[in-house]
């Protein structure tokens, strides 16, 4: 396990459901901000951290982070991490142009292995629930039931049937009762579905927790060690990115509901 960073470098970091807030402490002491909204990054480059991670962000039910405030903030010579949610998303989509991904979630939408935003989608409580997740995201059904196959409790037909049966599903309705329960009214009664069930009580894990994790234990490491990056003159002004920047300070924090 890699040791805490040191104090001195200052990184904020937007976390929802994907970690809980006193897990993710203990592996990075930083400033911790609620999923972002379209904004949210512009507004913490501009008071200058030492990086930035987005983990969790806010696209279904208000405005997503554009991805031109991430290369804003890359311009200023401050770095910024995604992985796990919508961070693992937009470093993919950024990825050449200097944003830094990290994980398998990350790994897999650049790779093409996954594209659709719905497969890290959640639903989630308010603030107050501290963020608690109501459904599972498509990408952890995935690897989680992958596991499942690789361990032999499930065989291929099955895990291919499991996933069309979840992807099927909006997002907000994915769970594994659902789809054990879907998957029965289909196979019927088979020992594998039983099977499944009881691995699951004790197997079940979220990749997206893993890689969040491991990214709060690696980037406090990477940014005291690394220097800033070069400011970027060139970053191109345009009458909607300042119309963006003007009105983005303005945002109201509201309830976030979706991810």
């Amino acid at each position: 396990m890699l040791a805490p960073p040191i104090a001195m470098c200052r990184v904020i970091v937007f976390l929802g459901p994907t970690l809980g807030l006193a897990a993710a402490q203990k592996k990075l002491a930083a400033d911790y901000r609620p999923p972002a909204i379209r904004g949210d990054i512009y507004r913490a480059g501009t008071e200058r951290p030492d990086a930035i991670l987005l983990i969790d962000g806010i696209f279904a039910s208000r405005p997503a982070v554009m991805h031109k405030e991430i290369l804003w903030v890359l311009s200023q010579g401050i770095p910024v991490w995604g992985t796990s949610s919508l961070g693992a998303l937009r470093a993919a989509e950024l990825n050449d142009d200097g944003m830094q991904g990290w994980g398998r979630v990350f790994t897999d939408y650049r790779d093409g292995h996954i594209e659709d935003d719905d497969e890290v989608a959640v639903q989630h409580g308010p603030a107050e629930l501290s963020w608690m997740p109501t459904s599972v995201a498509m990408i952890d059904i995935r690897y989680c039931l992958g596991r499942a196959c690789a361990e032999g409790i499930i065989d291929g037909l099955t895990l291919d049937l499991a996933l069309t049966t979840a992807k099927r599903l909006y997002f907000p309705e994915r769970n594994y009762r659902r789809i054990l329960n879907e998957l029965g009214a289909s196979l019927g009664p088979v020992p594998q579905i039983a099977a499944l069930r009881r691995w699951l009580l004790v197997h079940v894990f979220s990749q997206k927790a893993v890689d969040a994790a491991s990214a709060l234990g690696a980037i406090g490491q990477v940014i005291s060690m690394a220097p800033r990056g070069t400011f970027d003159a060139d970053f191109p002004t345009t009458m909607y990115w300042r119309y963006h920047a003007r009105h983005a300070v303005s945002v109201p924090t509201e309830r976030r509901d979706s991810l």
